[in-house]
């Protein structure tokens, strides 16, 4: 099929208003992005010092401790009372990630780190959950080394509402180059 065709009917669909939904051509778009800019982002300190630091906290975390957690997570994510998202919203990491996604100028609908399980370190909007380990933005950065990239197919974003996809990378200790994390930025196709 035709890339016309396919954005056709992904907007008889309603599923976007611009063809690159239809097609990979955001994926090297996203690449370049990720290897200019995220890397760079990935590279300081105050991040490298909070992805080793949890990864120290929850070095023993079993299994089910972390379903767990992510259990506890989505239950507070649209509650009034929520500890544990707010826990993370609140630390210098995601000062740090709401400051790079308003700089952005609507580039980034979202930013999120993660450790060497998968648990959010820090973010700059709530995730629907707390373990990414169980999918392929962490599963195809962080397992791969430290030059992987992964970008997925644009789609819309259950925590943004927006059509968007997502690119991640590995976080890498510089001193060891040790892959200690990863990064997962949702980029806005049409900004890209």
């Amino acid at each position: 099929m035709s890339n016309r065709f396919l954005a056709l009917i992904a907007l008889v669909c309603g599923l976007a208003a611009s063809p690159v939904l239809a097609s990979n051509e955001h994926v090297e778009p996203a690449k370049k992005y990720a290897n200019e800019t995220l890397a760079k982002w990935m590279s300081d300190p105050l991040i490298i010092q909070a992805v080793k630091a949890q990864n120290e906290k929850h070095k023993s975390l079993k299994e089910e401790q972390i379903v767990a957690l992510d259990k506890k997570w989505r239950a507070e994510v649209n509650a009034s009372q929520r500890p544990l998202v707010e826990s993370v919203l609140a630390n210098k990491v995601s000062e740090y990630l709401k400051s790079k996604k308003e700089s952005s100028k609507g580039l980034i609908t979202e930013i999120f780190v993660m450790d060497n399980k998968g648990l959010n370190v820090g973010q700059s909007d709530p995730t629907s959950d707390y373990w990414q380990g169980d999918e392929a933005k962490w599963k195809n950065t962080f397992l791969k080394g430290a030059d992987a990239v992964f970008v997925d197919d644009v789609e819309k974003d259950e925590s943004t509402q927006m059509y968007q996809a997502q690119v991640s990378i590995s976080i890498m200790d510089p001193e060891t180059k040790e892959v200690i994390g990863a990064v997962t930025a949702g980029v806005n196709v049409d900004e890209l």
